[in-house]
């Protein structure tokens, strides 16, 4: 598979702003601003609307808007291992896997979030090595397409950012959709395996339940 430029930047773009926003990305945006604008309009339309919002919100709207969307839900889970494990033992292995896939092409895993992070991955696949992230994306399309679901039902504008992330994949086989069809309707895999801390962003109860708290 030769490399996609297009995808790259889109990836690297979506990577900052699916982030936590701060002082530093707000000085980002009119960068990031002119690099989406050589993009394709099937990508850089969607990353537009999220900058556009990023651009008009307050520091401090902006910062409390992603907190009650992405830290209060588990519908919008960016930990990518979650959807395919849920709160069980395997998910500890799915992290190691992400980990091992990040020093085989030489680079260590972050210390300040974890591997499976959503914007994590992202930034693997644009600055990295292509290939083997977009495979990690790819093998948890399901996920991806249920949190992109799940954020439009929120009417969030983070759903433009992971539906341009989305567009820059394969079209999902029947499996996936299966997969997709399956995790909505039984939520990620259940069980309490007596971990705390990072592990377990989301208490183990049901899929529906949101947590209270604060960002980490």
């Amino acid at each position: 598979m030769g490399f996609d430029r297009s995808r790259a930047l889109t990836h690297r773009i979506a990577a900052y702003l699916l982030a936590y926003p701060d002082e530093p990305l707000r000085a980002l945006l009119p960068q990031l601003r002119e690099a989406g604008a050589e993009l394709p309009p099937q990508y850089g339309a969607l990353l537009r609307e999220l900058l556009d919002h990023l651009d008009a919100t307050t520091l401090l709207a902006a910062q409390q808007h992603y907190v009650e969307t992405f830290d209060l839900r588990r519908r919008c889970c960016q930990y990518l291992s979650y959807w395919s494990t849920g709160d069980t033992r395997n998910r500890g292995r799915a992290i190691a896997d992400f980990k091992r896939i990040y020093r085989s092409a030489g680079v260590l895993p972050p210390d300040d979030e974890l591997p499976d992070h959503l914007t994590v991955v992202l930034e693997f696949a644009a600055t990295t090595d292509q290939e083997l992230g977009t495979a990690l994306l790819v093998n948890h399309h399901a996920g991806l397409a249920l949190l992109a679901e799940a954020l439009h039902d929120q009417g969030t504008v983070y759903a433009r950012g992971v539906d341009a992330v989305l567009a820059t994949l394969p079209a999902p086989t029947p499996a996936v959709l299966r997969a997709a069809e399956r995790i909505a309707a039984t939520g990620p895999p259940q069980e309490s395996v007596g971990m705390s801390g990072p592990l377990l962003p989301f208490p183990t109860s049901s899929p529906e339940t949101e947590q209270t708290g604060v960002r980490r």
